[in-house]
C-alpha cells in the first residue's frame, strides 16, 4: 500500500511540473506583442458608380475674345466693351457617373497613407448667350451705339483625378480625406461678336459717308477633345468585408479652371478588391 502511494505521488508531482511549463501559466502571451493587423497595406483595383452636379459659370467667358475684337479702336478704349457684364445664365446638370480606381496603401499601425488614380465618365455643361448694348458719345464727337453679344458652351464627358489619401483604420473601418489634381476632356465652344452704328453728334467733323455702321465683327472658337484641369478633394470610407473584398462610399468636389468655370460635386459607391 505504500509503495502504491509513493508511486502515485511521483506520478502527481510529474504532470505538475509539465504543467508548470505551459504558456499560459507562466503568463508568456502577455509577455509577447500582439503585432497589429495590416488589412489595408498594399495595391488594390475596384469599379464605382454614382450621381453627380456640375455647376457652370459663363460670366466673362468671352471676355478675351470681345477684347480682341476691338483691340487697338475708340470704341474699345472708351467704353470698356470687354468687361461689359453680359446677360449669361449659370448652368446645373445631372449626370449619373461610372467608373474605376486604382491605388496603392502603406499602413502604419492605424495610420493608412496612399495615393490614387480615379476615373469616372458622365454629362456635364451647358450652354448659354448674352447680349448688351450702350449708347454714348465718344471723344470723336460722335454718337456711338455699341452692341455686344457672346455665346459659350461646355460639355466635360471624361473626368480622371490623382490624388494623395490619408486614413485612419478603426477595426475593418478606414475613414479618408483626399486631395489632389483633376484633369477633364471637354467640348468647348465659344462664339463673340461686335457692332457699333455712328451717328453724327455736336461738333462732328466725321464725313456723312463714314458714319453708320463702322464696326461690325464676330469670332468664333471651338475646341474639341479639349484637356482642361483643376483640382479635387473630398472625404469617404472604405469597409472591408472579406479577405481583400471591400465596398466604398465616397464625396468628391472637382473644380475646373478653364475658359469656362465649373465645379462639380459627386456622390459615389464602389467594389474594390486588396491585393
Amino acid at each position: 500500500m505504500r509503495s502504491f502511494l509513493i508511486a502515485a505521488a511521483a506520478v502527481c508531482l510529474g504532470q505538475a511540473a509539465q504543467a508548470a511549463d505551459l504558456p499560459f501559466l507562466r503568463g508568456s502571451f502577455q509577455d509577447e506583442p500582439i503585432a497589429p493587423r495590416r488589412m489595408w497595406d498594399g495595391f488594390y483595383i475596384g469599379a464605382q458608380a454614382g450621381y453627380g452636379s456640375g455647376d457652370t459659370k459663363f460670366t466673362g467667358s468671352n471676355s478675351d475674345m470681345t477684347a480682341g475684337l476691338v483691340a487697338n479702336t475708340l470704341v474699345g478704349r472708351e467704353t470698356g466693351v470687354a468687361s461689359w457684364p453680359l446677360s449669361f445664365t449659370d448652368q446645373s446638370r445631372r449626370s449619373e457617373v461610372y467608373g474605376g480606381f486604382a491605388g496603392y496603401n502603406s499602413q502604419w499601425d492605424d495610420i493608412v497613407v496612399g495615393v490614387e488614380m480615379s476615373y469616372v465618365h458622365g454629362k456635364f455643361g451647358g450652354a448659354s448667350s448674352g447680349e448688351m448694348g450702350r449708347y454714348s458719345l465718344l471723344s470723336d464727337n460722335n454718337y456711338h451705339n455699341v452692341t455686344s453679344s457672346a455665346s459659350s458652351s461646355i460639355s466635360i464627358s471624361d473626368i480622371g483625378t490623382f490624388r494623395a489619401r490619408a486614413g485612419y483604420a478603426f477595426g475593418s473601418f478606414l475613414p479618408y480625406a483626399f486631395g489632389g489634381l483633376a484633369l477633364g476632356q471637354a467640348d468647348i465652344v465659344r462664339t463673340a461678336s461686335m457692332r457699333d452704328f455712328v451717328s453724327a453728334g455736336p461738333g462732328s467733323t466725321t464725313p456723312a459717308y463714314l458714319l453708320g455702321t463702322q464696326l461690325n465683327r464676330s469670332v468664333e472658337d471651338g475646341k474639341y477633345s479639349h484637356l482642361i484641369y483643376g483640382y479635387t478633394a473630398g472625404v469617404g470610407i472604405d469597409i472591408n468585408l472579406i479577405g481583400g473584398l471591400f465596398a466604398r462610399a465616397e464625396w468628391e468636389y472637382i473644380r475646373f479652371t478653364s475658359s469656362v468655370d465649373t465645379n462639380i460635386n459627386t456622390v459615389r459607391a464602389g467594389i474594390g478588391y486588396k491585393f
